[in-house]
């Protein structure tokens, strides 16, 4: 008997209101109809995720993958993903970058900090609603490791 895959849990970490709602909006539209929740800066992403009581207060499931911008308050993406993946609770988590900055320099150390996917989020309307589009679609197909990734209260 094949087992369903769990729906995929979206952490979106994202200080424009804008940006996220259209996110959340054109993800839905692509099908994923999964639970979200969305930070507004590095930082709160930091304590949330990493801090004493993650497990129960951050949203962090086994089927969760974080959609993460550069440019924020606080704490930039990039720090960000570096104290995600140096943390046993979170280094294995798909952590997807999505953001305005295309600087080859930036993608360059965003991969080799540990991101899975970079994607660029255009900046004319009808082409970022595309592109993230398409990113919901890609997500439909992505497989996350066996029994999902392993959360454990620090």
């Amino acid at each position: 008997m094949t087992q369903l895959p769990q729906p995929m849990h979206i952490i979106l970490v994202e200080d424009d209101d804008g940006h996220a709602a259209l996110v959340e909006k054109n993800l839905r539209r692509a099908g994923l109809v999964n639970g979200y929740t969305r930070f507004r800066d590095g930082q709160e992403v930091v304590d949330k995720l990493m801090g004493p009581d993650a497990a129960k207060d951050s949203g962090l499931t086994s089927t969760s993958v974080v959609l993460l911008d550069i440019n924020m308050p606080k704490l930039d993406g990039i720090e960000v993903l570096r104290r995600l993946r140096a943390d046993e609770r979170t280094a294995m988590v798909p952590i997807i970058m999505l953001t305005t900055t295309d600087n080859p320099r930036e993608i360059q150390k965003c991969y080799e900090l540990g991101c899975n996917v970079y994607v660029t989020k255009p900046v004319e309307y009808d082409s970022f609603v595309d592109a993230i589009r398409r990113l919901g679609l890609f997500l439909q197909v992505v497989k996350l490791p066996p029994g999902g990734t392993p959360l454990k209260a620090g």
